[in-house]
């Protein structure tokens, strides 16, 4: 069982859950049950959501496959603790504020860094390199 994978999995839907919450949180107050209604926060905390949803599936179910195909466990906690980490900053710094920020952009490249690192991984067990 991909017992690495299940436990940043359900570290990952606390985090989404959080993230819709915010939505549901501000769609509320606002009064508005489809779209934005041009509600500036409304239209950010769904793009905070909306990247998280984007992104962590994939890489969970990399991290998976991977964890299945035998890989070791040092490798696989690295990959699970960077991805929540990446996610947790850009989450965290798209909901700030416009353009760049601290959180947005490391955020952003931790999460491209843990699926490439995935990746080439994956590649090279499937074509088994060392």
């Amino acid at each position: 069982m991909p017992r690495i994978t299940l436990f940043f999995a359900a570290l990952h839907v606390l985090l989404m859950l959080w993230l819709a919450w915010r939505v549901v949180v501000r769609r509320r107050s606002a009064k508005i049950g489809l779209g934005t209604g041009g509600d500036y926060a409304l239209e950010r905390a769904i793009r905070v959501h909306g990247n998280f949803v984007e992104y962590v599936p994939l890489a969970l179910l990399m991290l998976a496959l991977l964890e299945l195909s035998g890989l070791a466990a040092p490798w696989l906690w690295s990959f699970g603790v960077m991805l929540l980490i990446g996610r947790l900053l850009h989450a965290q710094g798209l909901s700030g504020k416009s353009g760049t920020s601290f959180g947005r952009f490391y955020g952003t490249l931790l999460t491209w860094l843990t699926l490439l690192g995935m990746s080439v991984l994956g590649l090279t067990r499937f074509l088994g390199l060392p």
